[in-house]
Parts: structure tokens; sequence; C-alpha cells
């Protein structure tokens, strides 16, 4: 098929090849890497590559299927190192905290090439984005760290008012469940994981099904930086190990970057839910609305961009068009030729753009998703959209789009870009409203009067609203989050480590005993939470 060809056997360049499988056979629980002898989950990459009997998928590795004995394991593990805040972890000093953060980080630069190329290898992104997935989790990470000293020494006084002196701090939650997933299976997992270590928490994380061998170069390095306990991983089908986990009421913090159905179920299964705090990253279909006023080139570049950066992978692709119908056709026209200039091809090729897909039934989905638009009016604008080759799907873009197509409303997650002519703007505007989602949209116009009357309803609609942009999650600093089905709680360096910990205070009325024993304990450094010492 015509550009959606796979290498033949032995046509990988030898800087990208896998020299031998990961064959993971241990798991972190409780500070050792434990042992692992029982089944295994095969993973094979996106990339096939042809031999004399057909397409092959590339064998990566293999991974444990624990199962719900080993979760309840790294769960008791997890507890008993809070115990109940009064472990090392959860009453360590914020400066302490810090520098096993920073030991983890110094040892993770070390496997940057391994974990970039697993990345490449297990879902198919770009050995280039591959590579700045990893950079930007180091900077987050590096981000974060600055981001709680500055907390920290905000909280280093105390308070005065009508005679009592309070010293405000946060504080940890006690055991999250995490869990990242596929699209970035280190970057949004440790968007997480990281904020809710430093803040004392300790964790369970769960690798994504698509991307968890890539964790595994890093496991020693948890195991040698944190205290036992403190950091523990589970593998196994989440079906089998994660309910057992909610049940058990012992999960304080759940977060999880997935869709919104599951995490509906996995709260419900929680019989303390009041106790349970969520932080979720979950489902979108934001849009893009072109107006009549809009700089169609700058319109075509962004959407272009933001509809199929990893293949339309990310909850902040646009994953629909509303085009003003005095426009729509030369946007589609210009739309269309911008598509012709990307590059299909594998993940390490120089340039690429479009790559194979980690999920074996997305093609069969966005196949579908493409008919079912075709029998209720639509058309496939360009040449060869919608081709498959095994994990390849040529972009399709779909026109015109209405109500009655699953494109309409599904979130398709791949490389299908629906558009829709509109004559007047409450048409996306009424999308928007009744849309279950609620997460960004794009707008495009160069009527600065237009955009106002845009923007004033849609910040009650969704989180970010982006001028003549694709939507995106940076920069990191600034705040991510949704509305409606998108999320809960508040993902952003400074924000995510409000998200997990709690305000919590020591009062004192000033009396002259009370004077002298406070003195008395910050003098002596008695307490890591009362004090006054200063980070810098």
């Amino acid at each position: 098929m015509s550009n959606l060809n796979f290498p033949k056997e032995g046509g990988i360049p030898e800087e990208f090849k896998l020299r031998e499988p990961v064959l993971q056979k241990s798991y972190l629980c409780n500070g050792e890497m434990k042992s692992w002898t029982g089944k295994a989950h095969d993973v094979f990459s996106p990339v096939c590559v042809e031999k004399p009997s057909g397409l092959s998928r590339v064998f990566v590795g293999s991974y444990p299927v624990c199962t719900e004995v080993e979760a309840m394991q790294a769960l008791d593990a997890a507890e008993a190192a809070y115990k109940n805040g009064r472990g090392e972890w959860p009453t360590m000093s914020v400066s302490a905290r810090i520098k096993c953060i920073e030991k983890f980080t110094q040892k993770m630069l070390e496997k940057r090439e391994e974990v970039a190329k697993l990345i490449m290898w297990e879902i198919g992104k770009t050995y280039a984005d591959s590579l700045k997935e990893y950079d930007r989790t180091v900077e987050y990470i590096y981000a974060t760290v600055d981001a709680l000293k500055d907390l920290d020494r905000q909280s280093a006084g105390f308070d005065i008012v009508d005679g009592i002196a309070a010293q405000i701090r946060r504080s940890p939650l006690g055991v999250v469940l995490c869990m990242g997933p596929f699209n970035y299976p280190l970057n949004e997992t440790f968007t997480t994981l990281i904020p809710a270590l430093i803040m004392g928490n300790t964790v369970l994380f769960k690798p994504p099904k698509h991307g968890s061998l890539l964790h595994f170069p890093l496991l020693e390095a948890f195991a040698e930086c944190f205290p036992k306990g403190v950091v523990n991983t589970v593998y196994g089908r989440g079906a089998n190990i994660i309910p057992p986990l909610m049940k058990s009421g012992r999960i304080n913090v759940l977060t999880l970057i997935g869709s919104s159905k599951v995490a509906d179920q996995l709260k419900k299964l929680h019989p303390k839910v009041n106790r349970l705090r969520a932080i979720l990253g979950l489902d979108a279909k934001n849009a893009a609305i072109v107006t009549a006023n809009a700089d169609l080139d700058q319109a075509v570049k962004e959407c272009l961009t933001g509809s199929l950066s990893f293949n339309g992978q990310r909850c902040t692709a646009i994953k629909i068009i509303f085009v003003h119908q005095d426009v729509v056709h030369t946007f589609n026209e210009k739309f269309v030729a911008a598509l012709k200039t990307l590059k299909l091809g594998m993940p390490w090729e120089s340039g690429v753009n479009i790559t194979p897909l980690p999920e074996p039934q997305k093609p069969a989905y966005l196949t579908e998703c493409i008919q079912n638009a075709i029998e209720n009016g639509a058309q496939v604008l360009n040449e060869n959209g919608g081709e498959v080759n095994e994990s390849f799907v040529y972009p399709a873009v779909v026109f015109p789009v209405n109500e009655k197509m699953k494109l309409y409303r599904e979130e398709q997650f791949g490389p299908v870009i629906p558009i829709l002519p509109f004559e007047s703007i409450e048409e996306p505007i009424e999308y928007l409203i009744e849309s279950p989602h609620g997460q960004q949209v794009s707008l495009f116009s160069s009527d600065s009067e237009e955009l106002a009357d845009l923007i004033d309803p849609l910040v009650n609609q969704v989180s970010r609203v982006n001028i003549n942009s694709q939507c995106q999650r940076g920069p990191d600093v600034f705040p991510f989050t949704g509305r409606k089905d998108s999320a809960e709680g508040t993902l952003s360096v400074s924000d995510a480590l409000r998200s997990f910990s709690i305000r919590s205070l020591v009062a004192a009325k000033l009396t002259d005993q009370n004077k002298a024993l406070l003195n008395d304990i910050i003098s002596d450094e008695e307490s890591n939470f009362l004090s006054t010492k200063f980070i810098f």
C-alpha cells in the first residue's frame, strides 16, 4: 500500500535495533526487586517487519502478569511505609525528601537513551519525540522541586491573628494509586507520581498496558533512592488487580489518566468514597472553531499539528473542526494539501510525522468510524485517507460531519479528522455546551471583537481557550484540568503539589508559656513540620 510500507527483515538501522528482548522477571515491592516466575505478558511493537511469510510485529519483551496476591502485598508495603502518617517518609523534612528525588533524577538521567528507545518500540512514538518526552519529564521533576521549595519558603513563618500564632504547611494524604496512559507512558505517569511522592505520600503505580517495559530500567533507582515501601509497582490485568485494591478502602488517592468510564467504576468500588481523593485526566473531544475572519493558513497549520501530532493520540488533540461555511472549502483544500506534506514512516526516521498505532484494535475502530460517516453522507477528502496496513492508518479528512455520525461525539484518538461547516457561531457553542467533555477549545479569528464574544461564554465550558493556536498541555506551569467528564483536580507543577496534599496547621495562643515552648521546638529543630528553616 502506498506510503504504508514496513521495513524488510534486517532493514532496521543498527543504532535503533533492540539488542535483545527485555524479559522482565522482577517487580518492585517494599524496597526490593522481587523475582517473578509466573505468567508473563508478551509485548509486540506496532512496528512490523516484512518476512517471507508476511508482516510480523517485532517482539519487544515481556513483563509479569501478577495477581491480586502481589497487588495486596504492594498495598501492605505502601501502607506500612506510610504508617498512618507516622512513617519515615511522611514525617521526613521537605529538604530530605527533595534530596531523595534529586538522587533518583540523577540515576534516571543515566537511562535516557534506553528508556526512549523502549518508548519508541512499545508505542510507536518517533524516537525524537520519545527523547523529548524523557527530557520533558526530567524538566518537570526539577520544576516540581523548585515549586516545592517556593511553597515551603512561603510556609516557613507564622501567621498571628487574634492572639493565636499558627504555622500552616501542607501534609500528605496517604497511599496513592497511580495509573498512567499509554500515549505519554513516562511523562503523564511521572506528572502524578513525582508530586505524590515529594509531598510525602507512598505510592503504588501500575504502568500502562502499552508502555510497561520502559519503566523497568528505572525500578532499581526507585528502590535505591527511597525508603522501602514508598514506591511499589503493581503489574497484571487491571480488571483483576485494581478492583481489590479499591474495595479494600485503603487507597487514599486515586490518580488516573484514562477514560471517565473506568474512573467512575473505580471510584464506586471504594467503600469510603468521601475519604478518597481523585486526581483524574480523562476523555476530551477538543474542538477547533475557524471563523470567516480567520487567517486560514495559520488555522490550517495549527489544526494539522493539533489533530495529528503523535497520530492524534493525545487527550489534548483537536478532534473535531468547525469551519464557517463561507471559508470551509478553501480551508479543506489547504488542509488536504498540507496533509500531503507529512511524512509517514517508521518511528526512527528523521522528520517522520505519522507512525504505526500501538492499540491492536484501533485500525478497525477507525475504519468503522469512517464507514459510519460515509453511510451518513460524508466523504473522505484526501487520497488514501483511511487506508490501513496492519498497525498503520493513513490520516483521513472526513467532511461534512453531522450529529448522526460516531465522529461527531466519540473521541477517535487516532488520525481521523472530522470537519463540519457552520453558518451561525451558535452551532459550535451549542456543541460545546452539550458535550460531556470540557477540556479545551481552539479559536481562529483575526477579529478581536469576535474573539471576545467567543471567549466569554467558552471559558465557562472548557478549562483552556487557545487563541489562533492548537490545544496543548504546556507549559507545565500552566493549570491543566478540565470541566465535566474531562478531569478532576488540576495538574500543573504547583497545582499538583496541592492536589496531593492537604493544608495542616499547628496553632497556639500566644501565652508566655506557649511562646517559650514554640521557641524551644524551633531552635532545637525538634520538629520537621514546625520549623522556620529556609530552603534555598
